[in-house]
């Protein structure tokens, strides 16, 4: 028999010697008293039809069974049963059937146990961790194609957090693809976008919600450790993020990263209503609504590069757009200027260097090739402030996962070539600024190595399943430099190769 529990709930008589009750064991052998045992609990497939074998629970001592259904069967409506010599047994109020009383699995489930007089109760846990430990979201569309990045397709979706994330039951959505080389993969990636705002995997409540799909990067976390080092960095806001497997009309999808767009909402990045978000970008990716302007110094070189505002929407022209486009002109002219290193007239009376340099650390740190120059370079500002960097986005093309540039090789700068960096580092002061604060992320180093551990061995079957799905490991899928047969093999080598890039970035700074 397997590790059971003994509960002893006893109406207790003095003998004549008065000798006491102690600790759930009768110092007179001659009382009598009703004795209530749990031997097991089990959820048995001759029960439940969606099950393929039984599930025995596994007691841990104290007042919690626990056990895993590796795959998909209807966790809202599994019927338990129990050794269990006692009275009558509840969950929420409501008295069980053994073997027949159906509850939802999804969450923790408190049952209390009564002894035979059903006067007195003890409360135990059920814990079942659910196909790949992972929350789970449902997308229905009724079987129409997520195929377009500019129309939304109606749906409905459900969550089921599991153990660690709160539920959504069938609610109204629409969702649409999103990205760039990422929309090429089979694996798409998508925008969700509620009607109202709503929290979703502990994320705080908004409407438009990002789904990674992580195609090319096998490790699936390069997002997310670069994230991990905003969270902690100086920067304003760093978008949060939580992974999900994710089912689009009952065909499973995978393993998706869910983040927080990058906008400008109370939740996200807060700024006032006069507050501008813009995305230094190339012309040919915009659609024909947007606005942008091309500041004067910085596109000389840079003839495709446009500045994009995102936020808030402007009219091409108006005082609101030529307040943003006036002031990043000034900003360069002073960067490029004779006197740029004059505190009062030169850069640093236009730009939060604090986010300059925690931004520069993050970005060279992971070497994301397109922040060099290319694309999802976000800035912000507000009139009367000064100009910031962030938020982060973007890396799945970072940490060496690039075939088709320098930004491969864990040595090299790369961020710093960027023309407004490459000027900024002309300053002797900005330079001891930027070394000083990489020791920072420099101490954090193992840290960020033990996230991606913990994260390799919660996708540990998260991963299985995905790849099942998506059989790409082992094989190139553009652009990887390297690839290799397991996840883990892949994950040590992000691990190999930030630890590298740390090692090589100290001897440069140090």
């Amino acid at each position: 028999m397997n590790k059971f529990f003994r509960f002893l709930l006893v109406l207790v008589f003095f003998a004549c010697e008065n000798e006491p009750y102690i600790g759930g064991d009768l110092l007179d052998p001659t009382t009598t008293s009703p004795v209530v045992e749990l031997s097991s609990f089990s959820i048995l497939a001759e029960h439940n039809p969606s099950l393929t074998e039984n599930v025995v629970l596994t007691f841990d001592g104290t007042d919690t069974y626990t056990a895993a259904i590796r795959y998909i069967c209807d966790i809202d409506q599994l019927v338990a049963t129990y050794d269990f010599n006692g009275g009558n047994v509840t969950v929420n109020d409501s008295v069980q059937t053994n073997s027949q009383t159906a509850n939802n699995f999804n969450k923790r489930v408190a049952y209390k146990f009564y002894d035979v007089a059903n006067a007195e109760f003890e409360s135990f846990f059920v814990e079942i961790s659910y196909f790949t430990g992972l929350p789970i979201i449902n997308i229905n569309t009724n079987n129409q194609l997520i195929d377009s990045k500019d129309d939304y397709v109606n749906g409905f979706v459900t969550v089921q957090g599991g153990l660690g994330f709160e539920d959504i039951q069938n609610q109204e959505i629409k969702i649409r693809g999103r990205g760039n080389s990422t929309w090429t993969h089979p694996k798409k990636p998508y925008q969700l976008k509620f009607s109202d705002k709503t929290p979703f995997l502990g994320m705080a409540k908004d409407k438009k919600w990002i789904f990674l799909a992580e195609y090319s990067d096998k490790s699936l976390m390069r997002n997310k450790i670069a994230l991990e080092m905003g969270a902690i960095s100086a920067l304003d806001w760093t978008p949060t993020s939580e992974y999900a497997e994710v089912f689009v009309n009952q065909v499973y999808s995978g393993t998706y990263l869910i983040t927080q767009k990058v906008e400008v909402k109370s939740n996200r990045l807060d700024l006032p209503d006069n507050g501008y978000l813009v995305e230094i970008d190339q012309d040919y990716r915009l659609d024909d609504d947007e606005v942008f302007f091309q500041p004067t110094i910085f596109t000389q070189n840079y003839e495709s590069n446009v500045f994009n505002i995102k936020e808030p929407e402007v009219v091409l022209d108006s005082s609101e757009y030529n307040i943003i486009k006036d002031y990043v002109n000034n900003f360069e002219a002073a960067l490029f200027g004779a006197n740029f290193q004059d505190a009062n007239i030169g850069y640093e009376a236009f730009i939060d260097v604090q986010s300059f340099i925690d931004w520069y650390l993050i970005m060279e740190i992971a070497k994301s090739v397109d922040a060099q120059w290319y694309s999802s370079i976000y800035f912000n500002y507000t009139p009367g402030d000064k100009l910031k960097m962030g938020p982060l986005w973007d890396f799945d093309l970072s940490f060496g996962n690039v075939d088709y540039a320098d930004a491969t090789y864990t040595e090299g700068f790369w961020i710093k070539d960027n023309p407004w960096y490459e000027r900024l580092f002309e300053d002797p002061n900005f330079e001891l600024q930027v070394k000083e604060r990489f020791m920072f992320f420099y101490n954090n180093r193992n840290e960020l190595i033990g996230k991606m551990n913990q994260y390799k061995t919660y996708l540990e079957l998260s991963q299985l399943e995905n790849y099942q799905t998506w059989p790409t490991l082992g094989i190139y899928v553009w652009p990887n430099p390297v690839f290799f047969d397991t996840h883990a093999a892949e994950v040590d080598h992000l691990e190999n190769w930030f630890s590298l890039r740390m090692d090589w970035l100290y001897s440069q700074f140090n």
